[in-house]
């Protein structure tokens, strides 16, 4: 009976985790960026009331598969597609940028680069494109002045 007691409350706590998931998802949809969660389950454990045993040529006997007993599930893990592209919206501003496929943003808080996705931006005093959530610089290259429309790369 205690057995069927801990398969029981195991799959209720497992359950009440991908129910956090699930919240949370849902708490963060119009976040910038944000990538939804999903939940993987796997079998807690077994335990194993009777052995396996190997065919007997001697008495004739076939072998016998083990016995156990499954004792409940856990969260395998939460998984994140941060390739995945949400659903496109349109906000009036022309500096929320999306952005498709396996690309990121680089931005830069001065010292270090990161990469997002997230791309609310804006353009600060001195002109430089940088987000709204954190000012940090967006990182890219310029436009050759002397050939309008094509990128000089390799310059900041």
């Amino acid at each position: 009976m205690m057995r069927s007691l801990f398969s029981g409350v195991a799959g209720l706590k497992t359950h009440q985790g991908k129910m956090d998931v699930i919240g949370n998802n849902i708490a963060n949809v119009n976040t910038v960026a944000y990538k939804a969660n999903s939940v993987t389950f796997q079998e807690l454990m077994y335990q194993t009331t009777s052995n396996a045993s190997g065919a007997n040529q001697e008495t004739g006997r076939a072998g016998i598969n083990a016995k156990q007993i499954g004792l409940g599930v856990t969260t395998g893990a939460i998984n994140t597609n941060i390739t995945t592209s949400g659903a496109s919206q349109s906000t009036g501003n022309p500096f929320d940028i999306q952005i498709t496929g396996n690309s990121f943003f680089i931005v830069n808080d001065g010292s270090n680069n990161y990469f997002t996705r997230a791309g609310s931006f804006y353009v600060d005093g001195a002109g430089n494109l940088a987000m709204t959530s954190n000012g940090y610089n967006v990182m890219g290259w310029q436009e050759d002045p002397t050939a309008p429309g094509t990128i000089k790369q390799d310059t900041v």
